[in-house]
């Protein structure tokens, strides 16, 4: 049975890695399929893989670590040729999940993000912190080599950095909720939620899509779907608007028209991040507050079970029956 065991483990670990690797890879490929250019850099609004290397990071462990580097070095090898800026990046992609996971562990991360803290702490150690490592690293790496002006630095770099981190911020929190959800699921609400993605399928076409500004209309949907659905209704929402944002800006139609590389960027990134922000921190909030009322109304009921059976005279469930007290003296005589 042990050896059993031994030999089991390696295998489990390794399709772990693999399975990351892949995921990585392909979400690495949808995010090239939409692209901004900034001052001669190429930039992805979205970058998936660093929600899928985090994520894996949380649910596996750090052994996986090897299949963030391998799906990186597979989306690498077929755009371009592998050189010495390029093995930088994928120094600086496989660190930077690995240090949002380590600060994340730091502070008693739960991935069920049933807690504000929790939500806070993968917004800002998981995102804003982690990603830090990844976008100085490439920046840094373009301006040593010669593709990047010096000058450009700190115009290519908050593109780069929010890229990453709303790869965290959409990607994360909604394979948690996959990972932790129980199968399969119960729709108890299925007309609303069928409803809410009708509701959905015109509404954000209509904010992110039409040449008048609308982009607000989104908020007030984004709320509801926090409200009644929490954090996986809201990461849908919310995934979904950041790919219909991304369209528009990546082809320059409606909110987006007339305005420039750099303006459409910080446009859009304010746009997804501060929609990604409000989803997780919202539905954070709303989870944490049901569970606290969960937890009230067991220990109301918990007491109300034991005020019952100590007015009937009986010994509550769960408790040890009291001593009977001796009828004699103290040696139990009569």
């Amino acid at each position: 049975m042990v050896r059993t065991q031994d030999l089991s483990r390696p295998v489990v670990v390794g399709l772990q890695t693999l399975a990351v690797a892949a995921a990585y890879f392909a979400a690495g490929r949808l995010g090239l399929l939409r692209q901004l250019v900034v001052e001669g850099a190429v930039f992805t609004p979205i970058w998936p893989p660093t929600g899928i290397a985090l994520a894996g990071l949380l649910i596996f462990g750090l052994r996986c670590w090897p299949g963030i580097t391998l799906g990186a070095l597979l989306i690498v090898m077929s755009i371009t040729k592998f050189g010495a800026d390029l093995l930088g990046n994928l120094i600086g992609g496989t660190a930077a999940p690995i240090c949002s996971y380590l600060m994340l562990r730091k502070v008693g991360f739960r991935t069920d993000l049933s807690r504000l803290r929790d939500g806070l702490a993968l917004v800002f150690l998981g995102a804003f912190t982690g990603m830090l490592i990844s976008a100085t690293t490439g920046v840094c790496l373009l301006v040593a080599t010669g593709k990047l002006a010096a000058d450009d630095f700190w115009t290519v770099w908050p593109a780069w950095w929010v890229g990453d981190a709303m790869g965290v911020l959409i990607v994360t929190p909604l394979l948690l909720v996959l990972h932790g959800a129980r199968w399969p699921p119960h729709f108890s609400r299925w007309k609303e939620a069928l409803g809410v993605a009708l509701i959905a399928c015109v509404f954000v076409p209509l904010a992110t899509l039409s040449s008048v500004s609308l982009m607000f209309l989104v908020y007030p949907l984004l709320i509801w779907v926090a409200l009644r659905f929490q954090l996986a209704g809201s990461m849908l929402c919310a995934l979904f608007a950041s790919v219909m944002a991304t369209i528009a800006a990546t082809d320059e139609i409606g909110p987006f028209a007339g305005l420039n590389h750099v303006q459409v960027m910080f446009k859009l990134q304010a746009f997804n991040g501060s929609m990604a922000l409000t989803a997780l921190l919202l539905s954070a909030v709303i989870v944490e507050q049901h569970n606290t009322r969960r937890s009230v109304e067991r220990a109301c009921q918990e007491l109300a079970e034991v005020l019952e059976h100590l007015t009937a005279g009986e010994t509550p469930p769960g408790r040890p029956p009291r001593p009977e007290q001796s009828r004699g003296g103290p040696h139990g005589l009569e």
